[in-house]
This record gives structure tokens, C-alpha cells and sequence, in this order.
């Protein structure tokens, strides 16, 4: 006996995922059922929540989402340039937003700060950004200016190119982060040198290193665990 299909329209109220926003709020829906509001109809196969659901497996998991191109969706059944428009636009939405700076200067007091302020700008690139988080005596951030990109080392990061825009801001203090491709969170040995190195360097200078932070799958607080 063939399975009865509903539409979206067909389902309980406590089922479509509009009303269970409005209901519950967007925390509530899976991601699937929030791509599939985007999308608003689905095929005649399929509803939109399904679709979604569909884009998502396909691309691995949502965090596959960030490297999907518009042939890779095209390329599933169901899924027009309209619905390909969609979905890369809110994956380019949710980037940018992961960017927004707060209007006030943000306050860093912990490493998930440094994950709050940096994730959405370095975490999911595929190769090695080094950042300098410049604070002044508040902890307040004044700018955080991407040293080098490429993989970690001492003749990359250089002394010099890591405190020239410290001085120049007159910061107080300075917390070191980079991201893992990999999303291995775990420092390596060429990270312990670096950081010993920079904490040598900042102490000649007067400028505190308040820690090192690594970002990936989650992040490595190098002061939490007592390298730094």
C-alpha cells in the first residue's frame, strides 16, 4: 500500500515548521526544518523540510555547507537555481554574521570570548591564519590583525610582525590565536615553539601575552592548560 504524502499545508500546525518557530522559537527546529523555511515549497516529491534535509546530507553535514558550490546543488534532484540561490545565500549570510563586530569594543575575560570573536572570521578556513588580539588595559579589544597565513612556524611568525601593530595601538596586552584546518584542536610542536618564543619576545617589550588560543572543532586554551 503506498504511503499517503502530505504537503506542508496538509500537516498539523504542530508540525509545519513556520508555526513551530513562531511557537517555540528557531532554536526548536532542526536544521533541515530551517533551510526548509527558506526554500518555502518543496518537489513534487518532496516537501521543503525534506529538500533541506536532503542538502544537507549531501554536502556531508552542515558544516559541509560552507564548501558547497552551485553545480553540487544543481546537481541533486529537486533543487533549481532558485532553491541553489537560497541555500548559498544563507550560508554566506550566516559568515558574515559569524563577522559582525559588536558597535562597543568587545571585552575579552576567557578563551570562548576569543572562539565569540574570531570563529566566524578564521576557524573554518582551509589553511592556517595567525591572529593578534590587541587589548588595552581594559581587556577591551582594539583591533585583532591577522599576522601571517600559511602553516605555523617560527620563521613565519616573526617577533616583530606580531608586536609592530601592538605598539602601534599602544595595547596592553595581546592574545595569540590560529586555526586547524584539520579541526584537531591539539597544539603541535611547532605552536608550543612559536608561543614560547612570542612570550619571550613580549616580556622584553613590556606586553603581556594573556594566552594562545587554537580554533577548529571547538578551541585550545594554551593558558588553560598551563603551556602558557
Amino acid at each position: 500500500m503506498e504511503r499517503r504524502r502530505y504537503t506542508m499545508k496538509q500537516l498539523p500546525p504542530e508540525l509545519r515548521p513556520r508555526e513551530r518557530l513562531l511557537a517555540e522559537g528557531p532554536e526548536a527546529l532542526s536544521s533541515a526544518e530551517l533551510l526548509g523555511i527558506l526554500f518555502g515549497i518543496g518537489s513534487r516529491e518532496k516537501t521543503a523540510v525534506e529538500l533541506a534535509a536532503e542538502v544537507i546530507s549531501e554536502s556531508g553535514d552542515l558544516f559541509g555547507l560552507h564548501a558547497v558550490s552551485v553545480h553540487d546543488l544543481l546537481g541533486l534532484h529537486g533543487i533549481g537555481e532558485a532553491k541553489a540561490c537560497i541555500t548559498l545565500a544563507a550560508v554566506e549570510f550566516g559568515k558574515r554574521l559569524g563577522r559582525v563586530r559588536n558597535p562597543g569594543r568587545p571585552v575579552i575575560s576567557s578563551p570562548e570570548d576569543v572562539d565569540g570573536l574570531l570563529r566566524g572570521r578564521i576557524a573554518n578556513l582551509d589553511r592556517e591564519n595567525f591572529v593578534a588580539v590587541l587589548l588595552n588595559t581594559k581587556n577591551e579589544v582594539i583591533e585583532f590583525p591577522t599576522i601571517s597565513v600559511g602553516t605555523l612556524s617560527a620563521s613565519l611568525v616573526h617577533p616583530r610582525e606580531v608586536f609592530k601593530p601592538a605598539i602601534r595601538a599602544s595595547a596592553a596586552a595581546v592574545i595569540l590565536a590560529h586555526n586547524h584546518p584539520s579541526g584537531n584542536v591539539g597544539p603541535s610542536r611547532e605552536d608550543r615553539e612559536v608561543t614560547g618564543r612570542l612570550k619571550e619576545a613580549a616580556e622584553i617589550i613590556g606586553i603581556e601575552v594573556v594566552d594562545h588560543v587554537i580554533l577548529g572543532d571547538g578551541y585550545f586554551s594554551m593558558k588553560e592548560h598551563g603551556i602558557l
